[in-house]
């Protein structure tokens, strides 16, 4: 009897173990933060609409964030940690007149930003755990 106890429990661990494959696959599909272009797709709680082809980020290795708001091209600074504390700026922009209200928002929003969460191809900039923005990976994974 204890054998076949022994060995339901040994087959039940071995097929536990197959079910972290997809965890391990959805974690390769998480996209870098860094080297990888963001295209911003929801500021305060709103979606931008599809055709909302400004507003991306792009951080680099050397710790510098480049980007586009609504039509200013936007560059800074960034640190990160392991723990995916995230701090922005300061921040430079040209000085386009433009017209739309949430340039305004999104220059704010990654002044306010303290972290940063990774959902697939998706991340969320916070502020000491409430969400400003999501963003979605523009490009592939360069792995």
């Amino acid at each position: 009897m204890r054998r076949i106890i022994y060995l339901l429990l040994l087959a039940l661990c071995a097929g536990m173990s197959g079910c972290c494959t997809p965890c391990r696959t959805y974690q390769k599909q998480q996209q870098p933060l860094i080297d990888t272009e963001w295209q911003l797709v929801q500021l305060n709680g709103r979606n931008l609409p599809s055709e909302s082809e400004g507003f991306t980020l792009h951080f680099t290795p050397a710790g510098e964030l480049q980007g586009v708001a609504a039509c200013n091209r936007l560059m800074g600074s960034f640190t990160t940690s392991k723990e995916r504390t995230l701090k922005i700026g300061p921040l430079a922009s040209t000085r386009r007149m433009c017209r739309d209200p949430r340039e305004g928002e999104f220059f704010e929003a990654l002044n306010r930003v303290t972290h940063y969460e990774m959902d697939g191809p998706m991340m969320m900039l916070l502020s000491e755990g409430s969400l400003l923005m999501i963003l979605q990976s523009k490009s592939g994974n360069k792995e």
